[in-house]
């Protein structure tokens, strides 16, 4: 086993982190520096963090507030990008670690670190995210992935691991899920949830209400853009990190942004979680309402291809590369008439646009509607329907006169 002097280590003070400290300790006899980024977890996971990282071993602690730079540089390029993972993943812990990765890195290099370690397992995807970002950060300095060195198997092991070495952690045998929690969602792993014939237990959601439990009457929020950004809320400019904070609560009073996915790791296997994107799912929903106002329909049409691909860019975690780059020219493009007012009713767990102003619409009353005008000359369909069906026609004629040769 190589030895190495000093070593940082993405720290979150869940269970596998809180455990890697003594054991980078015990198995590589160096000193470790832990690297939190406060991306919007909430003040109860980040309370005494620095102090718990400390009593579990750690030489060097650094939380660095990241919330801004998460919301407007990575947050707010995915939402523009209309980016969802098979259908339902609003991407939410993919979209952080790259962040998260890219700030571990920094600090390393910045206090003479000679390795990196993160508490990713060997069958998940965060392995692949954190990894190619060290690769484009600090693509010399090697990395210890403790889950696929140590003999720990489950996170009962790990549990146990922790109880031995006086490791304080939130989880138990009884309490398993691994929990992962940023300003743009919350996902839920692990325990009853692991076997998809199991519906998602109640007690698993932390951010939604439960829709049967939501108000009899539904909420409404106005949501202002401007070139493809959210900047107020109700008429009201509210800076970035505020207002995901105000969706997020308005729209978990209403119980939406739950799903629940079977999903394709990159790795190659299936695995099933629980998500929770509050104010996440009430932003791409009414992105896409005022897309739909703007945007043509070949440029909207040719969006949504590339749309799938920046998702999958993302899930596999492909931040830091030149494709994802020019895939973000492209969407800032299609983004610069992307100004508008978008109201969304929310109720029981279902978000809908009602209302959709914008002064670069390219919706024309007087074209769509069914009162005959002079803007659309009702002829013209017939020359445009013969042409467009000229292969079926050519097509049919081939076909009949086939069949009249074989009789």
């Amino acid at each position: 086993m190589a030895q190495y002097k000093k070593v940082a280590l993405a720290y979150s003070g869940g269970l596998d982190t809180s455990i890697i400290i003594p054991w980078l300790k015990e198995n590589y006899d160096c000193r470790v520096v832990a690297v939190c980024g406060d991306i919007g977890q909430g003040p109860d996971e980040l309370k005494g963090l620095k102090a718990k990282a400390k009593a579990t071993g750690a030489d060097e602690v650094y939380v660095e507030d990241m919330r801004e730079e998460f919301v407007t540089g990575y947050l707010w390029p995915m939402l523009r990008s209309g980016a969802v993972y098979e259908h339902k993943y609003l991407l939410g812990t993919s979209i952080a670690r790259p962040l998260l990765a890219k700030k571990q890195a920094e600090v390393a290099l910045q206090t003479g670190c000679d390795a990196l370690s993160h508490g990713c397992t060997g069958k998940g995807n965060d392995q692949v995210r954190f990894e190619l970002t060290y690769m484009a950060i600090a693509p010399d300095l090697p990395v210890i992935a403790p889950w696929r060195e140590w003999d720990i198997k489950s996170r009962e092991d790990a549990i146990a691991y922790a109880a031995a070495h006086n490791v304080p952690i939130a989880q138990t045998t009884k309490k398993i899920y691994s929990r992962d929690r940023n300003i743009w969602h919350i996902s839920h792993e692990g325990g009853k949830l692991e076997d998809p014939v199991n519906a998602v237990p109640d007690d698993v959601w932390m951010l939604t209400a439960h829709p049967w439990e939501a108000p009899a009457k539904p909420g409404y929020v106005t949501i202002g853009f401007e070139k493809g950004r959210p900047v107020a809320l109700n008429g009201k400019p509210v800076p970035p990190v505020k207002l995901l904070e105000t969706l997020n609560k308005l729209a978990g009073q209403h119980g939406v942004g739950r799903i629940d996915l079977v999903e394709n790791r990159f790795v190659g296997m299936k695995s099933r979680g629980a998500y929770e994107t509050p104010g996440g799912t009430i932003l791409m929903t009414a992105y896409r309402e005022l897309e739909s106002l703007v945007l043509d329909k070949n440029t909207q049409h040719y969006k949504q291809k590339l749309s799938l691909d920046y998702a999958e860019l993302v899930y596999n975690g492909f931040w830091f590369t030149p494709l994802r780059e020019a895939l973000d020219a492209f969407f800032e493009t299609t983004a610069k008439d992307m100004t508008g007012e978008i109201k969304m009713k929310l109720f029981k767990g279902h978000c809908d646009a009602v209302s959709r102003v914008s002064p670069n619409s390219l919706y024309s009353l007087d074209i769509a509607s069914f009162t005959m005008g002079a803007e659309y000359d009702q002829k013209d369909s017939r020359g445009f329907i013969k042409l467009n069906g000229l292969p079926i026609a050519v097509k049919a004629g081939l076909k009949k006169k086939k069949k009249s040769k074989n009789r």
